[in-house]
């Protein structure tokens, strides 16, 4: 029942005579290309080696078929198929020889080797490496020195250089370099130094070694090959817990400034990376507005610290976010990064003139939406201003729904919706509207969550609000508004020593905390709701 993964169909060989013809070969030479490819270790974690630079025939001169998917997705396809199957019958006996092999061999049904996996030598272009089986060994917890953070912990190995010319090494260790010095600059990663990384390089290792040895949950490796003057890039980022291939991608650039190059594919990487393991598909939006790799870090560390609701976190924010336009100031999603900072800044009580603050915001907003109508992100923060400081709630919706149009998948544009429904009173839809967001993106924002938990104190389920509150501030020890929001909440449900508790430490973080400007600064439709919540604050002890 042995039979190799691959049926190789012919070589397609560019003639100097003409165009590109594809060679059949007899049974025995596809016998020996067969064989030419090897998987290593088991079951457990096959390794796809190609051997055939001897015949002309480079590793990414390949493409992975099967049915009518290519690549990543013809392999999961074919991964389904193996579970879904039943071995009932053995292999016909025109199969190909096995493949030379260590370890298990992978059985397959005669039903399966008749729609089998193909691989076409020809003009596509594919870096095969680590391919996970079904059975796919994951790495351990407990052989592990230390937990795991409480966010997304990730190794990146060194870029392989398959090149033939051993001087592109740089090319290599450049981009490795540059990933891990752009993910240690986001807090919402926790990404092991280059150093450590960087003791993997050469050595043939198992992912689920690295990521015990570690202490992460993902690890990520790729290749880079240069081909005349572009360079083909490839990545993968596996989840070694479950030991699921999360992503599977493949760039290609011209190689004419090394520097530009490492850029533009760290970029794409990070964009990937915050797709399936913090934001989902919003990260995307993040990468669409600028080229400027230093421009794209400062804007996600704006992002970063705008979600944390502080004073010192917003300032930070705004600084950050006016140096993401001094780098790019074409860019619309720096402007609207810089809108809503200034809006939340304002909502804390940064300033002395907030309503003048929320101006300058409303402008920005308005010059990122002029810059890039079709961003969503302009439109949310133009909507969000159209609140906070127009009290257009007409508006505020139009632009927060014409958002939800632009990236209907995105988490974002109902999470801002469920904001304005809450400042509007709207209470119960607007619950609904952020269990949306919820749906759509597991990591939701703080502000998200904070003014979910209003509307759950404002209809008197103060146990929910809590709930959501102290998860928060577990989190977020320094979020005055959670503890504050949490102050409100025991003391409307009656449980007063808590209260007073949450108040202590909403004076601990900002000593100069008044219950009148924190109320005057945020743009709520229900003026005897906030009377309540005023009173009970100061009932908890705040002035």
């Amino acid at each position: 029942e042995s039979a190799p993964l691959f049926k190789v169909m012919g070589h397609k060989k560019e003639q100097d005579d003409g165009p590109a013809r594809t060679y059949h070969f007899s049974e025995a030479e596809k016998d020996l290309w067969a064989n030419l490819f090897e998987y290593k270790g088991s079951e457990e974690h096959v390794r796809l080696r190609f051997s055939i630079d001897t015949l002309g025939v480079a590793l990414d001169d390949a493409v992975i078929v099967y049915e009518d998917a290519r690549n990543g997705d013809a392999w999961d396809r074919f991964i389904a198929s193996l579970k879904a199957a039943t071995p009932t019958r053995d292999v016909p006996s025109t199969t190909l020889s096995p493949v030379k092999k260590e370890g298990r061999v992978l059985r397959l049904s005669g039903a399966l080797l008749i729609a089998l996996l193909v691989v076409v030598v020809g003009t596509a272009s594919l870096t095969l490496w680590h391919i996970y089986g079904p059975n796919a060994k994951r790495a351990s917890i407990q052989r592990m020195a230390f937990p795991q953070p409480d966010k997304p912990s990730i190794a990146v190995l060194p870029f392989v250089n398959m090149s033939d010319d051993p001087k592109q090494e740089y090319l290599a260790d450049g981009l490795t370099e540059e990933i891990i010095n752009a993910l240690s600059k986001l807090s919402s990663f926790s990404v092991i130094a280059r150093n450590s990384s960087f003791t993997y390089k050469g050595r043939h290792v198992k992912i689920q070694q690295v990521a015990e040895e570690m202490v992460v949950r993902y690890v990520l490796e790729g290749s880079v090959r240069k081909v005349g003057d572009k360079v083909r890039i490839a990545a993968q980022l596996v989840d070694t817990l479950t030991g699921n291939q999360l992503m599977s991608e493949q760039y290609e650039s011209d190689l004419k400034d090394v520097f530009v190059t490492q850029d533009e594919v760290t970029m794409k990487v990070l964009t990937s990376l915050r797709v399936h393991l913090t934001e989902g598909e919003s990260a995307r939006a993040f990468a669409r507005g600028t080229k400027n790799l230093e421009a794209y870090l400062k804007i996600l560390q704006a992002y970063e610290l705008r979600v944390i609701w502080n004073k010192e976190s917003q300032m930070r924010a705004r600084q950050l976010a006016e140096e993401a336009i001094a780098l790019d100031p074409g860019c619309a999603l720096a402007y609207s990064n810089l809108a809503v900072v200034l809006s939340n800044a304002a909502q804390l009580g940064v300033y002395d003139n907030p309503q003048n603050v929320r101006e300058r915001a409303y402008i920005l907003a308005e010059k990122a939406v002029a810059l890039d109508d079709s961003s969503a992100w302009s439109h949310l923060a133009l909507g969000l201003l159209s609140v906070t400081f127009k009290k257009d709630w007409d508006k505020a919706t139009a632009e927060i729904q014409r958002a939800i149009d632009l990236e209907p998948g995105s988490a974002y544009g109902y999470g801002y919706l469920g904001s304005i429904l809450i400042y509007a009173g709207r209470y119960e839809d607007a619950i609904t509207c952020y269990k949306k967001a919820f749906r759509l993106s597991p990591r939701p924002m703080p502000i998200f969550l904070m003014n979910l938990a209003s509307g759950y104190t404002a209809l008197g389920q103060y146990d929910e609000a809590i709930k959501l509150l102290k998860t928060m501030v577990d989190k977020e020890p320094d979020q005055t508004r959670a503890h504050a929001g949490l102050a409100e909440a025991y003391m409307l449900g009656g449980t007063k020593d808590y209260a007073r508790k949450e108040a202590a430490e909403v004076l601990r973080i900002d000593p100069t905390f008044s219950v009148e400007a924190f109320y005057r600064n945020q743009p709520y439709k229900d003026t005897q709701e906030i009377n309540r919540r005023k009173e009970a604050l100061r009932q908890a002890g705040l002035k």
